[in-house]
Protein backbone atom coordinates (compact mmCIF):
# COMPACT_ATOMS: atom_id res chain seq x y z
CA UNK A 1 0.00 0.00 0.00
CA UNK A 2 2.75 2.45 0.61
CA UNK A 3 3.06 3.19 -3.09
CA UNK A 4 -0.31 4.79 -3.07
CA UNK A 5 1.36 7.26 -0.07
CA UNK A 6 4.27 7.97 -1.90
CA UNK A 7 3.09 8.18 -5.40
CA UNK A 8 5.52 10.29 -6.88
CA UNK A 9 8.46 9.11 -5.02
CA UNK A 10 7.46 5.46 -6.31
CA UNK A 11 7.43 7.42 -9.85
CA UNK A 12 11.06 8.37 -9.78
CA UNK A 13 12.40 5.63 -8.27
CA UNK A 14 11.35 2.98 -9.81
CA UNK A 15 10.01 4.37 -13.06
CA UNK A 16 12.39 7.01 -13.69
CA UNK A 17 15.15 5.55 -12.02
CA UNK A 18 15.46 2.90 -14.43
CA UNK A 19 15.36 5.33 -17.36
CA UNK A 20 18.61 7.20 -15.52
CA UNK A 21 20.48 3.77 -15.30
CA UNK A 22 19.55 2.85 -19.20
CA UNK A 23 20.66 6.23 -20.68
CA UNK A 24 24.10 6.12 -18.33
CA UNK A 25 24.94 3.10 -19.76
CA UNK A 26 24.14 4.96 -23.45
CA UNK A 27 25.72 7.73 -22.47
CA UNK A 28 28.95 6.15 -21.08
CA UNK A 29 29.17 4.10 -24.77
CA UNK A 30 28.97 0.75 -22.89
CA UNK A 31 25.82 -0.87 -25.07
CA UNK A 32 28.11 -3.63 -25.88
CA UNK A 33 29.55 -4.19 -22.68
CA UNK A 34 26.53 -4.45 -20.19
CA UNK A 35 23.82 -6.35 -19.39
CA UNK A 36 21.40 -5.36 -17.68
CA UNK A 37 18.10 -6.79 -15.71
CA UNK A 38 15.34 -4.53 -15.14
CA UNK A 39 13.45 -6.23 -11.54
CA UNK A 40 10.25 -6.31 -13.21
CA UNK A 41 6.87 -7.66 -11.14
CA UNK A 42 3.97 -9.65 -11.23
CA UNK A 43 2.56 -6.20 -10.06
CA UNK A 44 2.35 -4.91 -13.75
CA UNK A 45 -0.99 -7.85 -14.83
CA UNK A 46 -2.64 -6.26 -11.29
CA UNK A 47 -6.51 -6.62 -12.61
CA UNK A 48 -5.36 -9.90 -14.44
CA UNK A 49 -7.05 -10.17 -17.42
CA UNK A 50 -5.87 -13.99 -18.40
CA UNK A 51 -5.42 -17.06 -15.88
CA UNK A 52 -2.07 -17.84 -16.15
CA UNK A 53 -0.70 -14.88 -16.89
CA UNK A 54 2.44 -15.14 -19.27
CA UNK A 55 4.56 -12.97 -21.13
CA UNK A 56 2.52 -12.38 -23.45
CA UNK A 57 -1.12 -11.24 -20.75
CA UNK A 58 -2.26 -7.58 -21.01
CA UNK A 59 -0.84 -5.48 -18.39
CA UNK A 60 -3.66 -3.73 -15.96
CA UNK A 61 -1.41 -2.30 -12.94
CA UNK A 62 -3.43 -1.66 -9.82
CA UNK A 63 -1.01 0.50 -7.77
CA UNK A 64 1.39 3.57 -8.51
CA UNK A 65 3.97 1.00 -8.15
CA UNK A 66 2.70 -1.35 -10.47
CA UNK A 67 2.36 1.99 -13.12
CA UNK A 68 6.14 3.05 -12.37
CA UNK A 69 7.25 -0.59 -13.18
CA UNK A 70 5.18 0.06 -16.46
CA UNK A 71 7.43 2.44 -17.42
CA UNK A 72 10.26 0.99 -16.22
CA UNK A 73 9.20 -2.42 -18.70
CA UNK A 74 8.89 -0.36 -21.80
CA UNK A 75 11.54 1.90 -21.04
CA UNK A 76 13.78 -1.72 -20.76
CA UNK A 77 12.33 -3.05 -24.38
CA UNK A 78 12.61 0.33 -26.00
CA UNK A 79 16.44 0.45 -25.78
CA UNK A 80 16.67 -2.95 -26.75
CA UNK A 81 15.13 -2.26 -29.79
CA UNK A 82 16.87 0.73 -30.71
CA UNK A 83 20.38 0.44 -29.21
CA UNK A 84 20.42 -3.22 -29.32
CA UNK A 85 21.49 -3.43 -25.87
CA UNK A 86 21.49 -6.70 -23.70
CA UNK A 87 18.41 -6.17 -21.71
CA UNK A 88 15.77 -8.05 -20.21
CA UNK A 89 12.83 -7.56 -17.77
CA UNK A 90 12.02 -10.24 -15.31
CA UNK A 91 8.40 -10.07 -14.24
CA UNK A 92 8.64 -12.12 -10.91
CA UNK A 93 6.19 -12.91 -8.78
CA UNK A 94 6.47 -12.51 -4.72
CA UNK A 95 9.99 -13.58 -4.01
CA UNK A 96 10.63 -13.40 -0.25
CA UNK A 97 13.31 -14.85 2.72
CA UNK A 98 14.46 -13.83 5.52
CA UNK A 99 15.79 -10.45 4.31
CA UNK A 100 13.11 -9.60 3.64
CA UNK A 101 12.13 -6.10 4.94
CA UNK A 102 9.88 -6.11 7.68
CA UNK A 103 7.14 -3.82 5.74
CA UNK A 104 6.39 -6.41 3.96
CA UNK A 105 3.85 -8.56 4.96
CA UNK A 106 5.54 -12.07 4.90
CA UNK A 107 8.10 -10.95 7.23
CA UNK A 108 5.48 -8.72 9.37
CA UNK A 109 3.83 -11.67 9.99
CA UNK A 110 6.93 -14.51 10.23
CA UNK A 111 8.70 -11.74 13.01
CA UNK A 112 5.28 -11.24 14.51
CA UNK A 113 4.51 -14.26 15.53
CA UNK A 114 8.28 -14.61 16.81
CA UNK A 115 7.83 -11.86 18.81
CA UNK A 116 4.77 -13.71 20.73
CA UNK A 117 6.43 -16.83 20.85
CA UNK A 118 9.28 -14.62 22.80
CA UNK A 119 6.56 -13.11 24.74
CA UNK A 120 7.43 -9.78 23.74
CA UNK A 121 4.29 -9.03 21.76
CA UNK A 122 0.91 -10.25 22.45
CA UNK A 123 -0.93 -9.10 19.44
CA UNK A 124 -0.24 -7.26 15.72
CA UNK A 125 -2.76 -5.34 12.79
CA UNK A 126 -3.30 -7.17 8.76
CA UNK A 127 -4.59 -5.96 5.98
CA UNK A 128 -7.36 -7.82 3.58
CA UNK A 129 -6.55 -11.64 4.82
CA UNK A 130 -7.88 -12.84 2.19
CA UNK A 131 -5.83 -10.84 -0.55
CA UNK A 132 -3.97 -14.08 -2.67
CA UNK A 133 -0.22 -14.30 -3.51
CA UNK A 134 2.48 -16.29 -5.87
CA UNK A 135 5.33 -16.54 -2.89
CA UNK A 136 8.13 -18.31 -3.74
CA UNK A 137 11.85 -18.37 -2.31
CA UNK A 138 14.07 -15.25 -3.18
CA UNK A 139 17.04 -17.86 -3.94
CA UNK A 140 15.08 -19.68 -6.68
CA UNK A 141 14.01 -16.41 -8.36
CA UNK A 142 17.77 -14.97 -8.18
CA UNK A 143 18.85 -17.85 -10.23
CA UNK A 144 16.12 -17.11 -12.74
CA UNK A 145 17.67 -13.67 -12.76
CA UNK A 146 20.85 -15.04 -13.68
CA UNK A 147 19.89 -17.74 -16.25
CA UNK A 148 17.81 -14.43 -18.23
CA UNK A 149 21.45 -13.07 -18.39
CA UNK A 150 23.12 -16.28 -19.73
CA UNK A 151 20.64 -16.36 -23.19
CA UNK A 152 22.35 -15.60 -26.31
CA UNK A 153 19.82 -13.45 -27.20
CA UNK A 154 17.89 -11.12 -24.50
CA UNK A 155 14.30 -11.89 -23.47
CA UNK A 156 11.94 -11.09 -21.01
CA UNK A 157 10.09 -13.51 -18.87
CA UNK A 158 7.42 -14.38 -16.64
CA UNK A 159 8.90 -16.51 -12.98
CA UNK A 160 6.31 -18.16 -10.86
CA UNK A 161 5.81 -20.96 -8.56
CA UNK A 162 1.94 -21.43 -9.89
CA UNK A 163 0.84 -21.75 -6.59
CA UNK A 164 -1.67 -19.08 -4.71
CA UNK A 165 -1.99 -18.83 -1.22
CA UNK A 166 -3.72 -16.50 1.04
CA UNK A 167 -2.51 -13.86 3.88
CA UNK A 168 -4.96 -15.91 6.13
CA UNK A 169 -3.25 -19.20 5.37
CA UNK A 170 0.18 -17.77 5.98
CA UNK A 171 -0.60 -16.34 8.98
CA UNK A 172 -2.62 -20.05 10.00
CA UNK A 173 1.33 -21.78 9.25
CA UNK A 174 3.39 -19.69 10.47
CA UNK A 175 1.37 -19.69 14.00
CA UNK A 176 1.16 -23.60 14.04
CA UNK A 177 5.37 -23.33 13.67
CA UNK A 178 5.22 -22.36 16.97
CA UNK A 179 2.67 -24.80 18.27
CA UNK A 180 -0.15 -22.56 17.61
CA UNK A 181 -3.46 -23.00 16.18
CA UNK A 182 -5.53 -19.62 14.95
CA UNK A 183 -9.17 -20.14 15.02
CA UNK A 184 -11.00 -16.79 12.93
CA UNK A 185 -14.22 -14.63 14.57
CA UNK A 186 -15.91 -12.08 13.43
CA UNK A 187 -16.04 -10.22 10.15
CA UNK A 188 -14.21 -7.71 8.10
CA UNK A 189 -12.66 -5.21 9.92
CA UNK A 190 -13.91 -6.25 13.60
CA UNK A 191 -12.24 -10.05 12.33
CA UNK A 192 -9.59 -11.39 14.93
CA UNK A 193 -7.39 -14.23 15.41
CA UNK A 194 -7.69 -16.09 18.40
CA UNK A 195 -5.02 -18.78 20.09
CA UNK A 196 -7.39 -21.91 20.24
CA UNK A 197 -5.01 -23.39 22.92
CA UNK A 198 -4.83 -20.02 25.33
CA UNK A 199 -8.01 -17.89 24.47
CA UNK A 200 -5.49 -14.85 23.55
CA UNK A 201 -6.42 -12.67 20.37
CA UNK A 202 -3.31 -12.98 18.34
CA UNK A 203 -4.31 -10.88 15.38
CA UNK A 204 -6.38 -8.09 14.56
CA UNK A 205 -7.60 -6.46 11.01
CA UNK A 206 -6.97 -2.65 10.46
CA UNK A 207 -8.73 -0.91 7.31
CA UNK A 208 -5.17 1.31 6.97
CA UNK A 209 -3.64 -1.63 5.43
CA UNK A 210 -5.90 -2.26 2.67
CA UNK A 211 -5.18 -1.48 -0.82
CA UNK A 212 -7.39 1.28 -2.48
CA UNK A 213 -6.98 -1.61 -5.61
CA UNK A 214 -6.51 -5.33 -5.00
CA UNK A 215 -4.73 -7.05 -7.48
Amino acid sequence: KISFDLAEYTADVDGVGTLRLLDAIKTCGLINSVKFYQASTSELFGKVQEIPQKETTPFYPRSPYGVAKLYAYWIVVNFREAYKLFAVNGILFNHESPRRGANFVTRKISRSVAKIHLGQLDCFSLGNLDAKRDWGHARDYVEAMWLMLQTDEPEDFVIATGEVHSVREFVEKSFKHIGKTIVWEGKNENEVGRCKETGKIHVTVNHKYYRPTEV
